[in-house]
């Protein structure tokens, strides 16, 4: 059974949920809409954290284990960060290795799926999803430095 997500914490330009490690996302299940099966260890955070700009989600597939399905998307590309484990990532037929540090990149129409290795570790990566040239400039040139001095002494905790 499904575990209810972690309330978000929330202020005037913030939001942050706290998942706790990426092994305890198996209490977390998502139905793929119009499919009759759930997937277990997939967690979409763009609601949770009022999300305007991409949709984010948190993986973890055991030991073992595949993706049941291929899928696309038709505006979307996708930005999977591994960060736990070993396994193979299929795009278009194509199949590599994966493991802790890999990055992978796939265009809206590539027909994607991955499968975990180990017979022992989880797999667990980081999903961001954006719409293709979305973001045509370096997006470095967005940040600004706030000319003021770091302190930590007195700051309100939520």
């Amino acid at each position: 059974m499904s575990q209810p997500l972690p309330t978000s914490k929330t202020g005037q330009n913030f939001a942050a949920a706290d998942f706790g490690s990426f092994t305890a996302l198996s209490q977390f299940t998502f139905t793929i809409p119009n499919k009759s099966f759930t997937v277990a260890g997939k967690v979409f955070l763009k609601e949770l954290l009022n999300l305007t700009s991409a949709e984010i989600s948190l993986n973890n597939l055991p030991a073992g284990k595949s993706i049941p399905f291929y899928h696309q998307h038709q505006q979307n590309e996708e930005i999977y960060i591994f960060i736990r484990g070993e396994g193979e990532f299929q795009v278009d037929g194509c199949v590599f290795p994966l493991t802790e540090g890999t990055v992978v990149r796939v265009d809206p129409q590539g027909e994607r799926c991955l499968r975990n290795i180990s017979d022992t570790e989880d797999l667990c990566w980081i999903v961001v999803q954006s719409r293709v040239n979305s973001q045509p400039d370096q997006t470095i040139v967005d940040g600004i430095a706030v000319e003021k001095k770091v302190s930590w002494q007195g700051k309100q905790r939520v």
